[in-house]
């Protein structure tokens, strides 16, 4: 009697390791330290066995001259980030934005009526379209009368489809008090949430990768950045590039919001605004002082 027996799971060996956390690298800015291997491994094995690949090096081999390599970086970078987000995520930092720095920007352009922010790193969408609902209710009826810009960026083009529909299920809106939830969300007959119109219309989706700080500056001057819980996949370099950017596209009266988790060690350039739980920076006060 003959015996067949199942191979396992593709196993991933340290040079397969050292390769593909390089081709990231090189393509994102996320880093997969050293000991990091099994988080890589558990998070793309299941997509070798969909793809029918034996091992890691064919996947790095389809990742670097594959012809539809770019679909699967795709693919690959929805499945190696945590995409975890909800609408209103960490309430008292957004309580600032809200109540201390939008009303002093909003005074600020009362003349040419512009606000641009920008929501780098955005995922599936919760947070430019919770920005949107802040702006939308501190405009009130002046809404019509402002040019307002609200770009979210994200790497995974499979998270930016999901924030360009517009629906979420019960665990986005998690968060979301009850007047909220009726003022700017629909329910549908299958128990999902749809963003108002009015709301949807405020916010634009783009791919974009914050390594290419060219294209990033192409988009010019933000009033306020929200890069938040990215910056620590990236290693120090990364995300001090991250950081140089970010200081050279926002006003010299913007505010930057990063992660709670994230901390800014760039003296020269910002300075931590003092508000508790904010997480929110400005520009350092010997930058601003030398603007004509």
């Amino acid at each position: 009697m003959s015996t067949t027996t199942t191979a396992g799971p593709a196993k991933m060996t340290e040079e397969q390791f050292t390769k593909l956390r390089q081709i990231i690298y090189q393509r994102s800015g996320i880093w997969f330290a050293e000991g990091k291997k099994y988080v890589l491994e558990s998070r793309l094995t299941q997509r070798l066995k969909q793809l029918e690949m034996d091992d890691f090096e064919q996947y790095a081999m389809l990742l670097s001259i594959g012809p539809y390599r770019e679909d699967e970086f795709n693919e690959m970078f929805s499945r190696i980030t945590i995409n975890e987000t909800s609408f209103f995520r960490n309430q008292p930092q957004l309580d600032v934005f809200e109540n201390k720095v939008l009303p002093i920007l909003l005074e600020a352009r009362k003349a040419t009526k512009r606000l641009r922010l920008w929501s780098a790193a955005c995922s599936s969408g919760e947070e430019p379209y919770t920005l949107a609902m802040m702006v939308h209710r501190s405009l009130g009826v002046r809404l019509p009368d402002w040019h307002v810009e609200i770009l979210g960026t994200d790497l995974s083009q499979k998270m930016l489809l999901a924030a360009e529909s517009g629906e979420y299920g019960q665990y986005a809106v998690s968060n979301t008090d009850p007047l909220i939830l009726n003022r700017y969300f629909q329910k549908t007959p299958t128990g999902s949430y749809t963003i108002d119109p009015t709301i949807k219309s405020m916010v634009r989706f783009e791919r974009h990768n914050l390594k290419d700080t060219l294209a990033a500056r192409r988009h010019g001057e933000w009033d306020v950045i929200f890069c938040r819980n990215v910056m620590i996949y990236f290693d120090q370099p990364m995300r001090e590039g991250c950081l140089k950017m970010f200081h050279q596209m926002l006003a010299d009266d913007g505010v930057l919001f990063i992660g709670h988790s994230e901390t800014i060690r760039l003296p020269e350039l910002y300075s931590a605004r003092s508000e508790p739980h904010a997480f929110a920076y400005t520009k350092a006060e010997n930058e601003v002082s030398h603007v004509a």
